[in-house]
């Protein structure tokens, strides 16, 4: 399978799941859930989508979590009805947070950049 053909097939499911999730209430105040990445098997049976959560504690990010993981199979079938695909891939849900780790060090570096300043 040509890897182009999985590039588009990877964010033909990010825009679908994302979209999924924007529909989706989670009774969250001050938190952002996205979808960062996804990555489809050469044979497009599984994906792993890589979900971000943002402003929010850990016991909001494993309600999340937790809440995707039991949903999967609903969330697949109605992927299924918006994406023409052979198969449906099985997704598998994993917790990202690249995002949180490079807001940090933007936030580190901003703080060096005021005690330059300040200097």
């Amino acid at each position: 399978m040509s890897s182009q053909r999985i590039l588009r097939v990877n964010e033909l499911l990010k825009r679908e799941i994302a979209d999924l999730l924007e529909r989706v209430d989670f009774n969250l105040q001050n938190c952002l859930v996205s979808v960062s990445e996804v990555d489809v098997a050469p044979d497009l049976r599984t994906a792993k989508v890589h979900i971000s959560v943002l402003g929010g504690d850990d016991t909001v990010k494993n309600m999340v979590m937790k809440f995707l993981r039991t949903n999967r199979g609903s969330l697949q079938k109605k992927i299924a009805k918006d994406v023409t695909l052979k198969y449906t891939p099985v997704l598998t849900f994993i917790n990202d947070s690249r995002m949180e780790k490079g807001d940090r060090v933007l936030a580190i570096l901003e703080e060096m950049e005021e005690d330059v300043d300040q200097n």
